[in-house]
Formats: structure tokens, C-alpha cells, sequence
């Protein structure tokens, strides 16, 4: 289950299908997206396809000499575009393919259009989905909910994604929800509707153990995305934000202009992809090997061309020099703009107290530490928010609750009346009255002797403690001890074996932190399968505007006055 080799192979299927010759690849505005975070320019360019054009692009010149590769999404409006030129071909022939399933009435319309017999082919190839990693999908949408409710266009366009994601890897699976959450089973619903009047495209193969779909919900567990984090792919993303694979260096003191916006990809960058997933220490002496050996092998490229086999061998490996040349002076620049930013924001010391907030459970210590936090200038009033909202979560329902002179230090700090508004805007979106789990204390005897052994051999690391939650639910999978009650089957049927591929989606989107934990459960988990996706794939900044979105916070503001009320009788 691979979905990166899922949406590549499509693309490459509709290259081959148009058959030799100069091609133009005609996109829209998502589709653009889907495709740039598989193939790189110049990939694409080696299968003849010479010109990337937008479909609602207004001024494209007539090509007559160019085959038309049509990749869209099947919504209205790009059907319209499409009928539009048909009506007005500019290139000689049109293969069509959409990422999902199209209607009979729309392929009418563009039949009627097609009055110049132009077009060769219209399929449907089920890419509608950003694939980030091979395990990790996003759909790129940014506030889902209105309340606890979908977006009703938001609910569609995750219901599209999902079952294109399903149809592209092949499976037709159970499903399992969080009962919590309202938004869970409709999605899940919602899923199941589609399966059912698209069954002739869901009749795979059928597998001894079928595959399940688990959906969940964010608001379940609000603390992994309000973390700092210390892993090179999901560090890059908090710092400073991965957009489709993109990172916008242009606010980097004394950047280069080559380098204002840099591209990080696993797929055509080694570096990347064997430092990805480690911690921030090994990829600064990791940058160090690359540096020495770019080094090494600088002086060769500089010898003296006397002799015609000398230049020859200059030739062949100079485009090898160029690109490490080129992977070398990215992730230096990018390392070098993280480490500045963790001494500029003291970040250490912030992500300390993080963790201290997240996984242990001594209030006095962690209260000391955020007031003390709060005195200190280097801290950013996003982490200074930050550490408050996570006191505000792990603490809310302690006896000495002091959340309302956290909000006054706040206040005095200069923090912006947004970010204080947040704090319990957030617990609204994902407190003790929502989760459908406890997050913050170990259930069972096991993980009440866990904890305290844990606590007795100190921390490996004290960064990187924190294991989402996310761990828990798929260990508990995994073992088939998930409970029925908490995370109930749609429908009649359940699964007796073990699940062995297994797609989680979080409604609110998805982190980089769990993305981590789902490629080690991959790598140490020998016959279990685990694709994990989201609405989205989130920061901290991205989670806050998640949580606005939601337009929860209005609601909160009575609740955070009653909290004070309750506070100032004590």
C-alpha cells in the first residue's frame, strides 16, 4: 500500500496511453497539486510532455502540432471549461481522464461538445488526493467542521478523496469510526453510500482478512499537533511550513534568490528521504558527512581538462555534481534557518515543558515552569500560547487550576487578544467533555507499570517523549483489542481475524508526528499495512486556524467565564 506509487503510476499510464509524440498536460488548480508532488518538471518532460497549462487558463495559444493530456477533477465547473474547448479545440487530439468518478450526464454533455471528433478517450484514474509520503495522504483542506458538523461541501469533497484513495489501492473495506464523534459516522456513511452505488468498481479481489477503514477525529486528541517537534521532515513542517512539498525560504535573513523557495521531496532527494524521519542532533552531523564529501569530490571537477577523455568525464558527471551541489547548499540553508530559529525562540527550554505538559502529571512542576516561561522575552507569543493551551488541556479539570492567571500573564506578556482566545477555543474543540479517550492518564494495569518503569529509567530522549495517541488506538488494532464500544463497526459485520491493511483517516487533519509513528509501526510490524491520511496535514498555526474555523471559539467564551467565576469562588 503504497499511495505514492499509486498516484505516480496513473500518470505515467495516461503518458504512455497517448501513445509517441509532443503532449500538453492540461490541469486545474488541484490537479496541479496531485501531480507536482509525484513527478518532478523535469521527469515529465523526458516522457515528451513539453507544456504544463491550466484548464481555466484564458490565453492559451492554438497548438494543432500537440496531443492534449486532460487531468481534472470532475467538478462542474471544470466540466464546463472542458466543454468550452471542445467547442474550440487548440490541440489536435484530447485524452481525458478525471480522478474520480464522473456522471453519465456530464459525459453526454462533453460527447454533444465534441463535435470535431477531437477526443480519443475519457477514463477515470482515481488520484484525487495529495500523496505526501507512501504512507501518508492529505486532501489539503483546511476547516472541515462548523461546530461538531461537516462543511457540507467539505464532507463531499472528503468522501471524493477517500473512496478515490480506496479505489486506487485497490481495497473495499470494513469500517470503523470513532463513536464520539458525529462527524466520524457520517464520513463513514457517507463512504459506505458511494461503495454501494459504485459496487462494480469496488469488486476487487477479495483478501482472507479484509481491509478496514478507521476513521477518527482530531478533536480526540488536540495535544500532538500543539507540539514542537524535533524530527527532521515534521521540525521543517512547524518551523517553516511544507506546503505540497514546497518550503517558502523568502523570509530567511540574507537568502540567496535561488533559494527563496526550496522543494523537499523523498522521491528525488536522497538526503531527504534517508533523514526524514530523524532527530534534529543526527541530521546536523549528517549535513556534515554530505558537506565532507561534496568537498572531496569538489577538487576532481577543478583538474585540468588536457586530453579529450578528461572533458568527456567532466561531461558525464558534472550534471551529479550539480545536483548534490544543489542538495547540499538546500539543506544546509534549511538546517541552518532551524537552528537559528530554535535559539532565537529558546525553543529547547519551551519544548521541555511541552513534554513535561503532554506525558507526566505533576501540576506544581509544570505550573512553575509556564509561569516561568512566560517571564522569559525569547519566548514567542505563539509558544507562549501554546504552553498555556496545553496546561489548559492536560489541567482542566485539576482542583488547583490556575488557567485564569495564566491568561493574565498572558495578557501581560502582550499576547494578542487571538491567541488568548484560543487557549479556550481549544478546549472546547478537544477537552474532557469531547474526547472520547483519556489522554492524559494510563487505563490499564499495564500502562500504569509502562509509565512507572519508564519513570524509573529516565527518558531516552526528553524531546521527543510524547507518543500520539494515534500509537495507543493502532496498538490496540493491531492485537484486535480495540473496543467495540469506543470505535463500533458500520454495519451488521465484524472482523474476526487481526486487521492486516488498515487506512485511518483523521477528520481535522493529520501530523507529521504520526506519520512517524505509522512508518515504524510499518517497518516493525511484519505483515500489518497502515496508510494514514487527513483532511490536512497539520502544524501548530494550521491546528489554531483549524480550531477557529470551527467557530467554536464563540461558544467558549461563556464557558472561560463560568471557569473564572468557579476560579475566583475557590
Amino acid at each position: 500500500m503504497n499511495v505514492v506509487f499509486a498516484v505516480k503510476q496513473y500518470i505515467s499510464k495516461m503518458i504512455e496511453d497517448s501513445g509517441p509524440g509532443m503532449k500538453v498536460l492540461l490541469m486545474d488548480k488541484e490537479t496541479t497539486g496531485i501531480v507536482s508532488m509525484v513527478y518532478t518538471q523535469s521527469e515529465i518532460l523526458q516522457k515528451e510532455v513539453y507544456l504544463f497549462e491550466r484548464i481555466d487558463s484564458q490565453n492559451r495559444e492554438i497548438m494543432k502540432h500537440l496531443k492534449a493530456i486532460c487531468f481534472l477533477r470532475p467538478t462542474k465547473e471544470n466540466v464546463d471549461y472542458l466543454i468550452q474547448e471542445l467547442r474550440r479545440p487548440k490541440y489536435s487530439i484530447y485524452f481525458i481522464y478525471f480522478s474520480n468518478v464522473i456522471s453519465k450526464s456530464d459525459v453526454k454533455s462533453l460527447a454533444e461538445a465534441d463535435e470535431q471528433e477531437v477526443v480519443a478517450e475519457v477514463q477515470e484514474f482515481y488520484g484525487d488526493y495529495i500523496a505526501v509520503n507512501p504512507h501518508l495522504f492529505s486532501l489539503n483542506i483546511l476547516g472541515c467542521c462548523q461546530g461538531r458538523n461537516w462543511d457540507p461541501a467539505q464532507l463531499s469533497r472528503t468522501t471524493q478523496g477517500l473512496t478515490a484513495l480506496l479505489l486506487s489501492l485497490k481495497k473495499c473495506p470494513m469500517i470503523r469510526y470513532q463513536l464520539s464523534s458525529e462527524a466520524a459516522r457520517r464520513l463513514g456513511e457517507c463512504v459506505k453510500q458511494v461503495i454501494s452505488k459504485e459496487y462494480e468498481l469496488f469488486e476487487f479481489r477479495r483478501t482472507e482478512v479484509p481491509p478496514l477503514l478507521l476513521i477518527l477525529d482530531r478533536c480526540d486528541d488536540a495535544i500532538t499537533p500543539l507540539l514542537n517537534q524535533w524530527t527532521y521532515q515534521a521540525m521543517v513542517h512547524e518551523l517553516l511550513g511544507i506546503n505540497n512539498n514546497r518550503i517558502d525560504l523568502s523570509r530567511v535573513p540574507g537568502i540567496s534568490k535561488d533559494l527563496r523557495e526550496v522543494v523537499l521531496s523523498a522521491e528525488n532527494d536522497e538526503f531527504y528521504a534517508n533523514n526524514m524521519y530523524l532527530n534534529f542532533a543526527e541530521i546536523g552531523s549528517n549535513i556534515k558527512n554530505l558537506m565532507e564529501d561534496f568537498q572531496k569530490r569538489k577538487p576532481k571537477e577543478q583538474q585540468k581538462l588536457e586530453s579529450i577523455a578528461d572533458m568527456k568525464a567532466f561531461v558525464e558527471n558534472y550534471p551529479q555534481f550539480k545536483k548534490m551541489s544543489g542538495t547540499v547548499s538546500k539543506h544546509v540553508t534549511v538546517v541552518g534557518e532551524l537552528s537559528r530559529l530554535v535559539s532565537e525562540r529558546n525553543l529547547l527550554e519551551v519544548s521541555e515543558v511541552e513534554q513535561e505538559l503532554a506525558c507526566q502529571n505533576d501540576h506544581s512542576s509544570a505550573l512553575q515552569n509556564v509561569k516561568r516561561l512566560l517571564q522569559n522575552p525569547k519566548v514567542t507569543e505563539l509558544d507562549a500560547a501554546r504552553l498555556v493551551t496545553l496546561y489548559a488541556l492536560h489541567y482542566e479539570r485539576h482542583s488547583s487550576n490556575s488557567l485564569p492567571g495564566l491568561l493574565v500573564d498572558l495578557r501581560s506578556k502582550g499576547v494578542s487578544e487571538k491567541y488568548r482566545k484560543l487557549v479556550s477555543a481549544v478546549v472546547e474543540y478537544g477537552g474532557k467533555r469531547v474526547r472520547g479517550s483519556d489522554l492524559f492518564s494510563p487505563k490499564d494495569a499495564v500502562a500504569i507499570t509502562k509509565q512507572f518503569l519508564k519513570g524509573l529509567k529516565g527518558v531516552e530522549n526528553v524531546y521527543t517523549q510524547h507518543q500520539p495517541f494515534l500509537h495507543e488506538t493502532l496498538d490496540h488494532l493491531i492485537k484486535g483489542k480495540l473496543k467495540e464500544n469506543l470505535y463500533p463497526y458500520l454495519g451488521p459485520s465484524t472482523l474476526r481475524d487481526r486487521p492486516q491493511d488498515i487506512i485511518v483517516f483523521v477528520i481535522g487533519g493529520a501530523t507529521y508526528e504520526e506519520a512517524l509513528t505509522v512508518y515504524n509501526l510499518n517497518r516493525t510490524t511484519p505483515g500489518v499495512r497502515i496508510v494514514l491520511g487527513g483532511t490536512t496535514i497539520h502544524n501548530t498555526k494550521s491546528f489554531l486556524e483549524e480550531v477557529l474555523a470551527s467557530g467554536l471559539h464563540s461558544r467558549s467564551r461563556e464557558s472561560s467565564q463560568a471557569t473564572l467565576r468557579s476560579a475566583s469562588r475557590r
